[in-house]
Parts: C-alpha cells; sequence; structure tokens
C-alpha cells in the first residue's frame, strides 16, 4: 500500500518545475494545514468519504498463508480433484481470525467440467501464478458457468422489534450521522441496515414513471427501488446514531424519509481467498456464448479477496460481486480477450452489484461495460486505478439506479457514462446517483444529475466532454475538466490516508 500512497505524495524538484500548478476542486480539497476539507453545497450534501470499502474496509492487508493442501493436475478432469482439497479444508477448524488454510495448485493445466464451489470460511485457493504457462485452470463444459464460486448460505434477516424511524427531515450526502425516534436498542457494534423506501412520487419526480416504451419496456415501480444499505454503528449519543460509512443517498421527508433496523446474516462466509491463477476457458468461435462464465463469482461472503487472477476467454467477467457480497477487495485482475457475442448482457470484465467492494488495479481489453455497477447498487462502492482498452461500450453504472460509486483513475479509449439511458434495455433509466469520477481519462465522457435526489460528478476528466444519450437531461457538476495536475490525484487514497493519519500536510510540502 505504500507504493500506492506514492501516487499521491510529492514530486521531485525537477518534475515540480515542469508540472503547471497543482489544481484543486471547489468541492473536496487539502487545506494548508494538511487536513481533507469537504465543502457542502446548498443543501449539506458533500462528496462522501470512499475510504471504508474493501477486505475490513481497508484497515487490514490482504492476508497470505502457508499451504496446507498442495496438489498437481490429474489426467483428465479436475474438477473432483480440486473441490476435495477444498472440501478438506473446509472441515478444519478455523484459527482465531477465520482462517481455515490454503489449498496450494501446483503449476500446471487443470481442465475442469464446471465450478469450483467455496462455502465454508477461511478457505483459500492459491497457485502459482497468473499467466497462461503457471497455474492455469480451464472451463471445458459446453454451457454458462463460474469456474469458481464463493457462497454462502441464507439471507439476510431483519431482527423484529429493533426497527425506528429516521426524524430528520433531511439527510444529506456523507453525513455519518442522523436523529430517530428512539435510540436506546442500538449500541456500537451492531450491525444495522439505513433503509430508505422507494415512492410513487420519488419515481415520478425523476421521471421514471415517463420511460419512452418500447417492446418489453418496464416502468419503474416503488416497491423494486426499497434500498437497503448495510452498516455498523460507531456511537450513540441521546436519539444521534453514528454510523460506519456515510450516507450515500440523500434522505428526506419528502419521498419516505427512511429508517433503520438491525439484522443478522448467519449463512454469509468469510475469509475466502483465490489468488495466483489464470482462468481460461475453451470455446467454440469468437460469439460463443455456451462456454466458461464468469472466473470468480462471489455471493453472501464479506472480507474476502481475488488477488492476481487472470480471466481469460470468459464470456461474461473475470469477477463479478453479487447482491450479497460485501467488503471484497479485487486486485491485480486481469479480463483478457473474452469470447462472447458483443451485445447487451455480456462482457462486464468486472461486475458489482454489491456493497462496500473495491476494485483496484485492474486491466479489461475487449470488455463491453469493463468496470460496471447493475440495478439498485447500495454503495459505497471503489473502482481505483484500473484500465480498458479496445473497449466495445462504457464503463459506469450500468442500469436502475446504482448509489454511491467512486471511478477513481480509471483509463480507458472507450467511454464512462453516468446518464438517464431511457429505454434502453427494458427501461434502464437513470443509472445512478452521487456517481463519482475522479482524475478519469476516456475517449469520451457524459456525466449527467437526475432531476431529484442528489447529483453526479466529473472531477478533473480528461476526455472529450458529450451531452449523453439524452440533450436535455440535467448536467452533472463538472470541475477541472482537461487539468492535467489534478491534487489530489486519488480521492480514494487521499481518504484513505487521511483517515488512518489526519495529517496530510506531508503531501503538500
Amino acid at each position: 500500500m505504500f507504493l500506492a500512497f506514492m501516487a499521491i505524495g510529492t514530486l521531485t524538484a525537477d518534475a515540480q518545475t515542469k508540472m503547471p500548478a497543482a489544481w484543486q476542486s471547489s468541492l473536496v480539497k487539502i487545506t494548508a494545514d494538511g487536513k481533507l476539507e469537504y465543502i457542502p453545497d446548498e443543501e449539506g450534501n458533500i462528496i462522501p468519504d470512499f475510504s471504508r470499502v474493501g477486505y475490513h474496509h481497508g484497515d487490514k492487508g490482504l492476508p497470505h498463508f502457508s499451504p496446507v493442501i498442495t496438489i498437481s493436475p490429474v489426467e483428465g478432469d479436475n474438477l473432483a480433484h480440486i473441490q476435495a482439497a477444498v472440501d478438506k479444508i473446509s472441515q478444519r477448524m478455523p484459527d482465531a481470525n477465520g482462517h481455515r488454510g490454503v489449498v496450494m495448485l501446483k503449476r500446471g493445466v487443470y481442465p475442469i467440467s464446471g465450478s469450483i464451489v467455496v462455502s465454508a470460511s477461511g478457505v483459500v485457493i492459491q497457485g502459482e501464478g497468473s499467466n497462461i504457462d503457471e497455474t492455469r485452470l480451464i472451463a471445458t463444459a459446453r454451457q454458462r458457468h463460474p469456474l469458481i464460486r464463493v457462497s454462502g448460505e441464507g439471507k439476510r434477516e431483519e431482527i423484529p422489534g429493533t426497527r425506528v424511524h429516521i426524524t430528520d427531515s433531511f439527510v444529506p450526502v456523507g453525513t455519518h450521522s442522523f436523529q430517530v425516534s428512539d435510540a436506546s436498542g442500538f449500541r456500537p457494534g451492531d450491525r444495522v441496515i439505513v433503509y430508505r423506501p422507494g415512492t410513487q412520487e420519488w419515481i415520478h419526480d425523476i421521471k421514471m414513471d415517463q420511460i419512452v416504451e418500447r417492446k418489453g419496456t418496464r416502468q419503474w415501480t416503488p416497491r423494486e427501488y426499497n434500498l437497503a444499505f448495510e452498516r455498523e454503528i460507531t456511537k450513540v449519543e441521546g436519539n444521534r446514531v453514528y454510523i460506519d460509512n456515510p450516507i450515500v443517498m440523500q434522505m428526506s421527508h419528502k419521498y419516505g424519509g427512511g429508517e433503520i433496523y438491525k439484522y443478522t446474516f448467519d449463512g454469509r462466509i468469510s475469509e475466502v481467498g483465490v489468488m495466483d491463477i489464470c482462468l481460461d476457458s475453451e470455446f467454440e468461435d469468437y460469439e460463443d456464448t455456451q462456454h466458461g462464465w464468469i472466473g470468480v463469482q462471489i455471493d453472501k461472503a464479506e472480507n474476502c479477496w481475488v488477488d492476481n487472477v487472470t480471466g481469460f476467454h470468459l464470456g461474461y467477467a473475470c469477477v463479478s460481486c453479487e447482491r450479497n457480497a460485501k467488503n471484497v477487495t479485487v486486485r491485480n485482475c486481469r479480463s483478457l480477450s473474452p469470447k462472447s457475442v458483443i451485445t447487451g448482457g455480456l462482457r462486464y470484465a468486472f461486475n458489482n452489484i454489491g456493497q462496500q467492494n473495491l476494485f483496484i488495479n485492474c486491466q479489461s481489453r475487449e470488455g463491453r461495460h469493463d468496470y460496471v455497477t447493475g440495478s439498485q447498487v447500495c454503495g459505497p462502492n471503489v473502482f481505483h486505478n484500473c484500465t480498458a482498452t479496445q473497449s466495445y461500450a462504457d464503463i459506469g453504472p450500468h442500469h436502475r439506479w446504482a448509489v454511491g460509486t467512486l471511478y477513481d483513475n480509471i483509463v480507458t479509449d472507450g467511454e464512462i457514462n453516468v446518464q438517464d439511458r431511457g429505454k434502453m434495455g427494458s427501461g434502464h433509466g437513470w443509472a445512478g446517483v452521487t456517481q463519482v469520477l475522479w482524475n478519469c481519462h476516456a475517449g469520451r465522457v457524459a456525466v449527467q444529475s437526475p432531476w431529484a435526489s442528489g447529483k453526479n460528478y466529473s472531477i478533473g476528466t480528461k476526455a472529450e466532454r458529450y451531452s449523453g444519450v439524452f440533450t436535455d437531461r440535467l448536467d452533472g457538476e463538472w470541475e477541472g475538466e482537461n487539468e492535467t495536475n489534478v491534487f489530489p490525484r486519488s480521492l480514494y487514497l487521499a481518504q484513505l490516508l487521511a483517515r488512518k493519519n489526519g495529517d496530510l500536510s506531508n503531501l503538500i510540502k
């Protein structure tokens, strides 16, 4: 992480003389005394702190362990061979940190006819490298499937009798606290849902009941937009409750206000890692859609990681974090040469519909939606320092209201778009809110803000700016277009460093 922090550090004296003066946003900046300052808008909204994402909220480094079981390829199908080793590790008693052990896959080629399933906490699958001549798993089945599927069981359950109303008439984006009707039942460490209901008035005001129709178009309905943000109580003062991650979508009485309640998710697993492996797939031709589909699929899991994995010739994604994936770090991964028809629903190289997940230092080639979120995604989530080449579509929130995503130092030869997608798909509509582009570089960019419930931001973007699919939508907040010395260079790293150290004065010396 030290080298990553250097990206927001000081330059040598020689480099400083050649660079233009540092440019800072009017919305968030580093002050002369080294503090990270957030400037609220007229409603009190600020750009939120995105630093509490990924494995253990970024407070722990990714762990490394010695192998417990080491296997090499066998002749023919290796699915049962690898699964037996995973199952054996899964039966071990976890240590004090929840770790059970590592299955080491030695260098070689492992044909597999289905999905390797990890359904217990503390299991790590590790190879000896992610190049095609190192540890390489090849999907051989003529059907869509993940090569490695990480998933627990059950679902999130509300604890009866714990739901209370948020009494503030307006809760702005970026805040970490709010008043509730009765905080007596909450304690620091409680896991809670911050619940923001969908209402017909809200849908009408953002005009998602007025989507121009074509065959298959669905107008939005309130019950689809009851958003549940997972948080943890950090402090209680009277009836004021403090939470670990910020509010990323404003809440107001006009649109139903908000509530909080305690929850459990007993079947969710944790401390699972996949690392140093190449995940490949056989395929019939360039447009084949019946073969290895996802490299690593994660759901019903938290505090997990995927590190140094190459997805090769897959149809959908190298890594896909599903709805109940939380606090996952995807680091140093690559999605290369996917094989599928170049059309909707395919080639989502790094896909996220979970919460508080971090994609960092990843690469995509020949994807469509290289770094993408789906519908009703509850943030914060972060894509940081990632690249995309030979992109066939765009990066960004894809459809139906993703909330609270930071695209930080994303470089692509394609587009990055945050907009109303209208009747695209089956009625994608507004792709999201509190979507922040920071110091990104693209071929073309559109950033629009919805008619209600918040804004989207383009800060320090280097690209051709265009108006999006619909030219009559509200423009997002644009600052620092084509600035070459945006400071801090990375918002995510600056926020993480500020949270850990408090003092950023060394960056401005």
